[in-house]
């Protein structure tokens, strides 16, 4: 199933070593030795400058923490960095720790508090929207990260915007939001639309995809005739689906969906809008495994608010003013920080197009 996710802006980063431990043994009889402390990389092998400027020190593990939590997203989405790209990968992501810092080093102590706020805001908002900090922490761990290091990453992008919007004097009013939306009614138009809740049991394996054998497909399909039979006896579905589903981006939520047509697998779909409110589907099996389904509301066609989408409006027009004038302006900030990259590994044979930071010109390409 397509998972559901947040948007967690700058989802990367993480410790790009493991911590090295010495192999000491306790004395025998009495008097057992304390064990020794454990060796860490940066005492075995120096932490490199590898970029610097007036403002701007990048270290070596600094980077290396970024690659290894682009690596960890990559693989939580199921796809995989093409060695031969990773040169690439690594410039681009230099490039957006430099930009950080630039911005960082001009914001003023208002504009930091203001992020901050913004910061708070967010994971509050991601952690309703997962219902429980515990749920966000599990996503967290798929890519390596904390909340603190979550919180410090947004607070991070929000400054760099805050002092963007000042430096580059924009100033999105609530007369361009509501211009927007009044001009383009097309893209507030909402199809119908269902909430519905799923169990899965998977008969592919997550990682290679490949198939899982007849007899654990067989036993999967008895395990779900039984989870079908408690639900049809009245059993909360939701706390089910926490504790049988394969969903990853579901159960966590009591395997919760709200969707238009055309997302989901075509099996599923059909399923799920055929359905009445609160019934429950028999077994579906779809490309992905065994599903039961739960219809909790239909969500007729509609245009939505204005109140409801001015923010992302808000947002989505300040990031389009920023766009038209930061490669210029990175341009000039960069030259004036008089910014050198010290490994010529790192070096782009072009400089890379400036984008804000929060929108790293390289991914991992997505589900």
């Amino acid at each position: 199933m397509k998972p559901t996710t947040i948007s967690l802006v700058l989802l990367l980063g993480a410790a790009a070593f493991t911590t090295w431990r010495a192999s000491a043994q306790a004395p025998a009889a009495t008097g057992a030795a304390a064990p020794a402390a454990p060796i860490k990389p940066l005492d075995l092998f120096p932490d490199s400058v590898i970029a610097k400027g007036k403002n701007v020190e990048v270290k070596r593990s600094q980077l290396d923490d970024e690659v290894m939590h682009l690596k960890a997203r990559a693989a939580a989405q199921g796809t995989k960095i093409n060695p031969e790209q990773m040169s690439m990968y690594e410039q681009g992501l230099l490039e957006d720790l430099i930009r950080l810092q630039i911005l960082r080093a001009k914001a003023t102590a208002d504009e930091k508090a203001a992020a901050k706020k913004m910061a708070d805001k967010k994971m509050e908002e991601a952690i309703t929207q997962l219902g429980s900090p515990e749920a966000l922490d599990r996503q967290l761990k798929a890519v390596d990260l904390s909340r603190q290091d979550l919180l410090s990453k947004w607070t991070d992008a929000a400054t760099a915007e805050n002092v963007l919007k000042r430096e580059l004097n924009i100033n999105v009013t609530d007369g361009d939001v509501k211009k927007f939306y009044d001009e383009n009614p097309s893209k507030f138009e909402q199809p119908e639309m269902v909430r519905a809740s799923h169990i899965l049991l998977m008969t592919i394996d997550p990682k290679t995809k490949a198939e899982l054998s007849k007899e654990v497909k067989e036993a999967k399909h008895k395990q779900m005739e039984d989870i079908l039979k408690r639900v049809r006896s009245g059993e909360d579905f939701a706390k089910l689906a926490r504790e049988y589903s394969e969903d990853p981006g579901s159960k966590d939520n009591g395997g919760e969906y709200r969707f238009p047509r055309g997302q989901m697998v075509a099996e599923f779909e059909a399923a799920a809008f055929s359905l009445n409110t609160n019934q429950v589907s028999d077994i579906i099996t779809t490309q992905y495994g065994y599903h039961i389904i739960k219809l909790s509301e239909k969500i007729p066609a509609r245009k939505i608010e204005l109140a409801t989408v001015a923010d992302r409006v808000r947002q989505g027009l300040l990031d389009q003013a920023i766009q038209k004038q930061f490669a210029a302006y990175y341009a000039k900030v960069k030259t004036e920080a008089g910014v050198q990259i010290l490994d010529e590994k790192l070096k782009p044979k072009e400089d890379p197009a400036g984008l804000p930071p929060g929108h790293p010109p390289v991914s991992a390409g997505k589900k």
